[in-house]
């Protein structure tokens, strides 16, 4: 499993997306913001700026705080003007990272996360020699709580999925990212099924590097740190590690 789905199981098992509300909004406002300006303001026309009001619906966000960050990106109300970056970075033992930035100041953003990284075994790379190891994909997560395992299979493979994995608590069902927004619009009609936990296009690893001892405590407080950075909206990595030590550490 990819760091950005195992640390957002254990932050939601543990009650602190809760407690980073406004911190989680201000991430979701910038997308939606950004998504406006490059795709225009109409949600049914432009897929990106669709999935960042679902993201906020699902995160309970005021429809008032949507529509400003909507007018703000088209140019109706004044507001900042955000540039999308991508940085590629070696982590702790040898492990691979995507972090994507919105940042209003570049210089700033990518001197703090040199500070970080720094401070946690952690390294940028150069464009092109981490990318490589990862696929963008369509993906709609769901806990596993109250769902027929073949049942949803049959359901995910019929809406055009083309893979549904396994976990841990939670199913992925795994598309072509131009097929997403239909698979997740046919899913959301089928009888029974809950609303997903989670619906995004990510980056994932093709295949993981196993962390163990010091390595994996670097990477889980670097992870943390990225996680909690105002200018971060994603980090994808193609690390392993054990649960109990999520767990651990996240207490």
């Amino acid at each position: 499993m990819s760091g950005h789905n195992k640390w957002s199981s254990i932050k939601y098992k543990k009650g602190a997306a809760d407690a980073k509300r406004g911190k989680v909004f201000t991430k979701i406002i910038k997308e939606i913001t950004v998504a406006a300006r490059i795709g225009g303001g109409d949600p049914e026309s432009n897929p990106r700026l669709r999935a960042a009001v679902d993201r906020a619906k699902a995160a309970n966000m005021p429809a008032d705080n949507m529509a400003r960050a909507i007018k703000k990106g088209t140019g109706e109300l004044e507001g900042v003007t955000y540039e999308e970056m991508t940085y590629e970075v070696y982590g702790p033992g040898g492990a691979a990272l995507l972090i994507e930035v919105l940042t209003d100041n570049k210089n700033r953003t990518v001197a703090e996360l040199k500070h970080l990284l720094s401070r946690h075994n952690g390294a940028l790379g150069r464009p092109g020699t981490v990318a490589f190891k990862f696929e963008r994909l369509g993906t709609i997560t769901y806990s596993k709580e109250g769902v027929d395992e073949d049942a949803f299979m049959e359901a995910a493979l019929e809406a055009g999925a083309d893979d549904v994995r396994d976990e841990d608590e939670a199913w992925m069902v795994v598309c072509d990212p131009t097929n997403f927004m239909d698979v997740k619009d046919a899913l959301e009609k089928v009888e029974g099924l809950p609303k997903p936990d989670e619906a995004a296009l990510a980056m994932l690893p093709l295949a993981t590097v196993k962390l163990t001892g010091r390595d994996a405590e670097s990477m889980i407080k670097l992870y943390q740190k990225l996680d909690d950075h105002d200018d971060v909206q994603n980090v994808y990595a193609d690390f392993d590690i054990d649960d109990s030590l999520w767990e651990q550490m996240a207490n």
